[in-house]
Formats: structure tokens, C-alpha cells, sequence
């Protein structure tokens, strides 16, 4: 899988990780030798949301009890302290580092789909950088062909679909960005991409008929025909269907001479 390439706020969060860790800052209360008492005590904190100091109990724990049959509990419970603290680059690398360093773990399904979250969490406005969009959809994807029958299955496609349309979008309006500019041939590539990348989303058929209008403001007349038909046999029940027949007419009209 393509990994996401770590940007300086990435860098910035794992620096703050290894640092905390390196000086032993952790303000945790466990004085227990017993690594399971340790974690129940944790596990505790997370469980009644108290997550601030749930991280610093798994933290000291992490480094207190290494190797020990917790440690995968251990670091899962911290990368989903710091999601739920929302401090969401910090638990794709905890996420990430639980999955590399513990592959046979129960909680590896639970892991995947986690990991997926973050970034999803992360994912940004349309008219951003969609980096941390693309590498939530490839690791939802990775999780849903990994764990098909996983119970958070569902709500994964459905996350892949909502992303998917707002890639759709985000090239949707750059089309028509360059409509109003009367960049036409710009246009018509930004309009094709969506369709030829995300045929399944909300914006398909849209990109369709706005590349038509584009073809026909460019005086690219048969392109607009073919483009059309296409539309209307992928979108037989397209709410755009009005709109695709009158722009049928005025090519007619137009290749009349009219």
C-alpha cells in the first residue's frame, strides 16, 4: 500500500511522542508492578472518557511493560485515546505502530478500521490537499479486503463513498471554475475525470452534462453528442435529464446554422 508521505506537522507530533517518552513526563498515578493491574487501571480512565489521562497511563505503561502479554492492548487503547482526544495524527501513528508491531493481535480488525478513521477524521474541505483523503480511502479499502466480514464493514464503504464524492466534487469545481473563465477545454477534462474516476458518485452525472455544455461552448459539437448519449444511457433517471435534452436541441440548432 502507498504510504501516506509525512508532512511537517506529522513529523512535529511524532517528535512530541518520542520526546515525552525519552524525558519519562508522564504524570500517571500507576505505582503497581503487576502489568495487568496496570492496565486495568488504565483501561479504567479510558472507559469512563477521562482520555488525558489515559494516555499517560498507557504511555507509562508502553515503557514500564514492554514485551508483556498487555502490550498490544497497551498501545491499541493509546492510538484510540489520542482519536478520541482528537489528536488524530498522533493516533495514526500509534494505530500504525500497533499494527506493524503486533500483526496477530485480536484487535488487529478493530486496528485497520481505527487507522482508517483517523485519517478519515483528518481528511480536509474539498478545496484542499486531499492527501489524508486518499490515504483513508486506501486504508479502509486495505481493511475491507483484509476483514470482509467485519462488523465495520458498512460503515467503511460508506466512508469510502462519502470521500469518493468529495474527490468527485473537488474536481467538479474546478471544471466549473474554469467554465466561468471560458477555459472550455480545461473544462472538459476536469468534468471527464469525474466521471471516468468516480463514475459511482453523486457528481457523474453532473460532470456529464457540464462537459457537454463545455464541448458546445467550445464548438465541439459531435463530442457534446457522444458525451450526451453516454449520459443518457448511464443516467436513464437523471434529475439532469431536462437540461441534457435542451442542450441536444440547441446542438441541432446549431448545426442548422441557426
Amino acid at each position: 500500500m502507498k504510504k501516506l508521505k509525512l508532512s511537517a506537522l506529522v513529523l512535529i507530533a511524532l517528535f512530541t511522542v518520542q520526546f515525552l517518552a525519552g524525558c519519562g513526563s508522564s504524570k500517571t498515578d500507576i505505582t503497581t508492578d503487576d502489568p495487568e493491574t496496570a492496565f486495568s487501571i488504565a483501561k479504567k480512565k479510558y472507559d469512563k472518557r477521562d482520555y488525558v489521562e489515559a494516555i499517560d497511563d498507557f504511555s507509562f505503561i508502553k515503557i514500564r511493560f514492554p514485551g508483556t502479554d498487555i502490550s498490544d492492548k497497551v498501545q491499541f487503547y493509546l492510538a484510540s485515546s489520542y482519536f478520541y482526544q482528537k489528536e488524530y495524527i498522533l493516533a495514526a501513528y500509534e494505530f500504525e505502530s500497533f499494527l506493524k508491531n503486533f500483526p496477530l493481535s485480536p484487535l488487529n480488525p478493530e486496528g485497520k478500521y481505527m487507522l482508517g478513521n483517523t485519517y478519515y477524521e483528518l481528511s480536509p474541505k474539498s478545496s484542499l490537499d486531499q492527501q489524508f483523503t486518499l490515504e483513508a480511502m486506501n486504508q479502509f479499502l486495505s481493511y475491507i479486503e483484509t476483514y470482509p466480514q467485519d462488523k465495520n464493514v458498512p460503515d467503511a464503504e460508506r466512508k469510502i463513498k462519502e470521500l469518493r464524492n468529495k474527490l468527485a466534487y473537488k474536481n467538479y469545481f474546478t471544471a466549473e471554475l474554469y467554465m466561468k473563465t471560458d477555459n472550455y477545454k480545461a473544462a472538459s477534462l476536469y468534468f471527464q475525470a469525474v466521471y471516468d474516476e468516480y463514475i459511482d458518485s453523486d457528481w457523474a452525472d453532473d460532470a456529464m452534462v457540464g462537459q457537454a455544455e463545455a464541448f458546445i461552448n467550445g464548438k465541439r459539437y459531435e463530442d457534446a453528442k457522444k458525451v450526451l448519449d453516454k449520459f443518457n444511457k448511464l443516467f436513464p433517471n437523471s434529475n439532469l435529464k431536462t437540461k441534457a435534452s435542451r442542450l441536444e436541441n440547441r446542438i441541432k440548432e446549431l448545426q442548422a446554422g441557426k
